[in-house]
């Protein structure tokens, strides 16, 4: 049941688009700010001028890193978790790299999350599986070695792929990764109705740029 549902605190409030202005994070800023949600979510450019204006609240600054492809090298990804913690990044999502998986480097891909996992000492880490992506065993068993490498979050989507969150991939790394790591359902979740099918199936964070939609129980367009 969502009566009495705190939305508010479930919301990464998110723009990752490639034309998003500066302007347009500003807005989103305020809209988290006035909405008490939890986080914003940006990417690494914008991480700056995003803790600025929220400085001094309780509005966290997410950054994503290796954004959406996953595909580049591991220094890359752990230099720029590192440079977006320096500039005020709170908490880090990180792609993994997909063609890996896909070809059975396991071990690389492993490595790959755990050096990230290194870079970001205790910032909490959320390791985005692109799970439109990949087959119920291979969710399984990322989100084990996720287990394993004691990430803070797995998060289902980047929304810039094939699809975003499902309600079964949801419920299925809840499933895998136990009652206590954190689950982001990120992509597609616009409107109360699927936060709260999300939320039911084990979701503890929503990543949405429909957060505003959400709270006054309206149905977003947005495409994230």
């Amino acid at each position: 049941m969502s009566t009495g549902r705190d939305y508010a605190r479930y919301v990464d409030h998110t723009l990752l688009a490639m034309d998003a202005t500066e302007k347009a994070i500003a807005t989103l800023c305020q809209q988290a700010l006035d909405n008490h949600f939890y986080a914003v979510c940006v990417n690494s450019g914008y991480v700056p001028y995003a803790a600025q204006k929220l400085a001094k609240s309780d509005v966290k600054v997410c950054s994503v890193i290796g954004f959406p492809l996953g595909a580049c090298l591991t220094q890359v990804k752990c230099f720029e978790a590192n440079a977006a913690i320096q500039a005020g990044a709170q908490e880090i999502d990180m792609v993994i790299n997909v063609g890996w998986l896909k070809s059975g480097r396991w071990h690389d891909v492993q490595t790959d999350i755990a050096a990230v996992r290194q870079s970001c000492a205790n910032t909490p880490l959320k390791v985005i599986l692109e799970t439109c992506l990949l087959s119920d065993d291979e969710i399984i068993k990322i989100c084990k070695i996720c287990v394993e490498l004691d990430v803070a979050f797995v998060k289902t989507s980047t929304g810039f792929s094939q699809g975003g969150a499902t309600v079964e991939a949801v419920r299925l790394m809840r499933q895998t990764v136990g009652p206590v790591m954190g689950v982001k359902a990120s992509g597609g979740v616009r409107s109360r109705e699927s936060a709260d099918t999300m939320i039911d199936a084990g979701a503890t964070r929503i990543g949405t740029s429909s957060g505003v939609a959400i709270l006054n129980g309206e149905q977003s367009s947005s495409s994230y």
